[in-house]
């Protein structure tokens, strides 16, 4: 594990984090600006030191102020990918890679450059590449120097949307393939949704909430920081069967739960996260007769939210091992009478789980 524990005051922030982070995966650190999502990754790669605290990396200590234990970054092993690519504009891609290759390691060298795609780009220059390209020659310049930690501080915030979608898949492919943690600080939900197996959300300096990205996205911590349209629940989700006449895929949840999703092009046994936005389920007492919604499932009640900020009420529903929301009126609450604990049918409309709400998670 990555363990977190340290103080350290910048101006008016007061940075406090505690926090343990799995060794392999990519964990999101989101929050406003300002929260000191930077000022965290500094700390981490030893470009700022904690006031007091510990910070260890699986057995070994990086910082740790009992200890008198300060690693300065070139002995810390950490790649660091910062929002602009600071390639050298006078090397060719290879120049570029080869600065982080210091031990000459053809081997080594031939995989990171197979893993980002850069067989085609090793003689050009900087200029000639898009915002993408650039990205992924930083990246693989910071695998090269075989990191036992990669810190990634917005990567994409400079690219446009075409860039964005060409790196991802790259990143994602990261995630499975390397046996190192990847802090990957965004503002960007959308983001997060496609890239994180974990979340650490920071607010004023402190965690608000952390664990895996399903767990905080559900939990009540998150909601205020979510927009009206970005209300929603995650689900993870195995495809177990294909409807080709439909063009329907079968999704199992827990517990024999599952859904039906139009038009999904992923075959048996691909795993994947699902979207749900709370705007999309709707509430039955009863299990609903002839409807052309295909997706119903029988929950539990778990919490209601009366919001004195809008004009819904957020239901929580429990199934399984998994929970969905419903965003509903006051009035549909009142008149349904409902209360915690009280069994329910959720009923899912299937345009709230469309293929650009879908990301594939390992």
């Amino acid at each position: 594990m990555l363990t977190i524990d340290i103080k350290k005051q910048l101006g008016d922030l007061d940075l406090q984090v505690n926090a343990q982070i799995p060794m392999q995966g990519i964990c999101a650190v989101f929050g406003r600006s300002g929260a000191g999502k930077t000022s965290l990754v500094n700390v981490l790669g030893g470009l700022s030191t904690p006031d007091k605290g510990q910070l260890t990396l699986g057995d070994t200590h990086l910082y740790h102020q009992q200890l008198r234990i300060n690693l300065p970054p070139e002995r810390r092993r950490i790649g660091y990918v910062f929002q602009e690519a600071r390639l050298f504009p006078h090397y060719s891609v290879r120049g570029n890679l080869n600065y982080g290759n210091k031990d000459k390691d053809q081997v080594h060298f031939d995989s990171v450059v197979k893993l980002l795609g850069l067989g085609e780009l090793l003689k050009r220059y900087p200029s000639t590449l898009s915002g993408g390209e650039k990205q992924r020659v930083a990246i693989g310049r910071a695998l090269l120097t075989r990191p036992q930690m990669l810190l990634m501080d917005e990567p994409l915030a400079a690219l446009d949307l075409p860039r964005k979608r060409e790196l991802i898949p790259y990143l994602l492919q990261l995630a499975k393939t390397l046996n190192l943690p990847i802090i990957y600080v965004s503002h960007s939900l959308d983001e997060i949704l496609q890239l994180a197996d974990t979340m650490l959300v920071l607010d004023k300096g402190k965690v608000l909430v952390n664990g895996h990205l399903q767990a905080v996205w559900d939990s009540a911590e998150m909601r205020p920081w979510l927009p009206a349209k970005e209300q929603s629940s995650l689900l993870m989700a195995t495809v177990t069967a294909l409807n080709k006449g439909y063009r329907m895929s079968k999704l199992s949840l827990t517990d024999g739960t599952y859904l039906w999703i139009n038009g999904l092009p992923l075959p048996v046994d691909s795993k994947l996260r699902v979207r749900i936005h709370a705007n999309h389920v709707s509430l039955c007492k009863t299990r609903p007769q002839d409807s052309s919604i295909r997706n119903i499932l029988p929950t539990t009640i778990t919490e209601i939210i009366h919001s004195e900020s809008s004009d819904n009420v957020q239901v929580k529903l429990a199934f399984g091992d998994d929970h969905i929301w419903a965003n509903i009126t006051p009035w549909a609450c009142d008149d349904l009478a409902l209360t915690v604990g009280q069994s329910v049918y959720a009923q899912i409309k299937g345009v709230s789980m469309t293929e650009s709400e879908l990301a594939q998670s390992f």
